[in-house]
């Protein structure tokens, strides 16, 4: 089971995090990786995702949701994440 992250949090980020317009609508700005940040842009859907869900799970475990990039930041390999994203956009 994920986590159920509040859709009004994810706005409160996507607004904190999207200072330029290089983010789409309905799209979100994550940034990926456990020394080195690489910026990703996924589609909101994907917070409903129970895989996705569980890497947001890490990152409050480790940011509380008080993220360093000003982004979301999710703790775990880039490899990890381009898989759990590969899966959720064969679904």
């Amino acid at each position: 089971m994920g986590i159920r992250f509040p859709i009004i949090l994810a706005k409160q980020i996507l607004r904190r995090s999207s200072t330029s317009m290089d983010v789409p609508k309905g799209f979100l700005p994550v940034y990926v990786g456990e020394t080195e940040k690489k910026r990703f842009v996924v589609p909101v859907s994907y917070l409903n995702q129970p895989s996705f869900q569980e890497l947001l799970g890490k990152a409050e475990e480790e940011f509380c949701f008080d993220h360093p990039m000003g982004g979301l930041t999710i703790p775990c390999g880039e490899d990890i994440f381009i898989s759990v994203t590969s899966q959720i956009n064969r679904l």
